[in-house]
């Protein structure tokens, strides 16, 4: 079936009827939504909207990461073909799953931008889905914790990378990917006593209460350790996780930023992201992807496989939880 089905299927981003289902449509071609999801802006029915926001007004070093959205989107057409492996169950049939486009804003009139991309994570949550996010720069999950924040309260943030982005910064002003963290904890956004950060591989003065496990320590005590740990700081509450692709080692993601060496391996990226399964996840990102930065689009297959499985993380707790 499948067989038959690639010798006829094109451009299901426009052509699919239905919203759930592999896709079989050749990789090489054809439009490039997430996963070849339906683009649309329709949210009826829907469980959990893909969304790019392509902003990268916010970083410290190399630009790049607005291209992010539209290389991992081409990338994950490497995925659709079958459920993703190891997880025991088809997201992609089971569940309701939609690219829900880019966010559109003033690339020129960044003042306006923070409370255009909270009102577009709001539209989403508003209607009863889930967001999972392709940037972007870091700064982009500061706005997005904000709509979070509005529908769970402080939410609990598992957050992989090589920064803590917990630099002090009281400008509420500035657009910076080094410092979204201090904002989303001095706003409130966060439950710091119940979030924590992994991979970190560079200074930080003042962690501001949030737990931090290094990359170093991941390296040493495992990737079953971290999760263990991570799952007893979450618990049961309302958790968004945000992954900077910079977590994962230069070796397997060169297109981004802010490269730090001695990161996370794609493996253990994987394996830590699978065994979260039973947190509460309400949300999730991946940011930094930077395509100008790798010409093999080694780091571009990489945010998508880290969104996929964010995909299949949100909707293993569909499965195994009432939705609210």
């Amino acid at each position: 079936m499948a067989l038959e089905d690639a010798k006829t299927q094109i451009d299901l981003a426009f052509t699919r009827k239905e919203k759930r289902g592999l896709a079989y449509e050749n990789a090489f071609g054809g439009a490039t939504s997430f996963l070849r999801r339906l683009y649309t802006k329709d949210l009826g029915g829907v469980d959990l909207a893909v969304t790019g926001v392509p902003f990268d007004q916010g970083v410290t070093n190399r630009t790049g990461p607005r291209f992010g959205p539209r290389a991992i989107r081409e990338a994950s057409t490497l995925q659709p073909y079958d459920p993703p492996y190891g997880w025991g169950f088809d997201p992609l049939g089971d569940y309701s799953i939609i690219d829900y486009g880019d966010l559109a804003f003033d690339y020129a009139h960044t003042p306006s931008f923070p409370e255009k991309l909270t009102d577009h994570i709001r539209t989403i949550l508003n209607a009863g889905a889930g967001s999972v996010v392709l940037g972007g720069d870091h700064f982009v999950t500061l706005p997005i914790l904000r709509a979070y924040a509005e529908k769970f309260g402080p939410v609990a943030v598992i957050h992989f990378d090589a920064h803590s982005d917990l630099w002090q910064d009281d400008d509420m002003d500035r657009l910076d990917h080094g410092t979204f963290m201090y904002k989303a904890v001095k706003s409130g956004l966060v439950d710091v006593e119940h979030s924590l950060q992994i991979g970190i591989r560079t200074e930080c003065e003042d962690y501001h209460g949030m737990r931090y496990i290094d990359a170093r320590t991941v390296h040493e005590k495992g990737t079953a350790w971290v999760v263990e740990e991570a799952k007893k700081m979450v618990g049961d509450r309302p958790t968004y996780i945000t992954f900077d692709i910079d977590a994962l080692d230069p070796a397997f993601a060169p297109g981004t930023g802010t490269p730090v060496w001695g990161g996370l391996a794609s493996w253990q990226a994987a394996a830590m992201l699978r065994d979260l399964a039973g947190i509460n996840l309400v949300g999730a990102d991946v940011v930094e992807v930077s395509p100008p930065f790798d010409h093999g689009n080694i780091t571009a297959v990489a945010g998508a496989h880290v969104a996929m499985e964010l995909c299949a993380l949100y909707c293993w707790n569909l499965k195994h939880r009432k939705k609210d």
